[in-house]
């Protein structure tokens, strides 16, 4: 009998090790928990909410960790990209109205910070792979 509870407490240890490992894994690469996404900063008088249910299950697997691009990377990014989106969500007649149903209000003259462009980038490489859009300037890429 002790033979077993030897061996049972060494199961339970070794399962114990690898979950703790993997916790590790798991803290370092980026995590979204809802298909709503709402950024808010009372500071810049901000908000930002993505909904759209397929990004969050795309960013936990496919989204670079944070920090792997500098700010000013995502900022050039965001800015071509916003900028054509909001060229076509004011033409419904040419680009699918189901695709850019609003206009996305990004000032260039706002520092909106790391997080904020982070997910924005995100989100618009999202898109464009998902509904095989360009938005120009720089190819959207994992």
């Amino acid at each position: 009998m002790k033979q077993y509870l030897i061996i049972l407490s060494l199961i339970i240890g070794i399962s114990a090790a690898c979950n703790s490992s993997k916790n590790i894994v798991d803290y370092e690469k980026p995590k979204l928990v809802s298909d709503t996404l709402r950024i808010a900063n009372k500071e810049v008088e901000y908000e930002v909410i993505i909904i759209d249910a397929g990004f969050t299950s795309w960013f936990n697997t496919s989204a670079r960790p944070r920090n792997y691009y500098s700010q000013n990377y995502l900022e050039a990014r965001n800015r071509v990209w916003i900028l054509e989106w909001n060229r076509r969500a004011m033409m419904p007649l040419q680009y699918n109205p189901n695709l850019y149903e609003m206009q996305i209000d990004y000032d260039n003259s706002i520092d909106y910070g790391y997080e904020v462009n982070y997910l924005i980038y995100n989100y618009l490489v999202y898109f464009q792979l998902k509904n095989n859009q360009k938005l120009g300037g720089f190819l959207a890429r994992i």
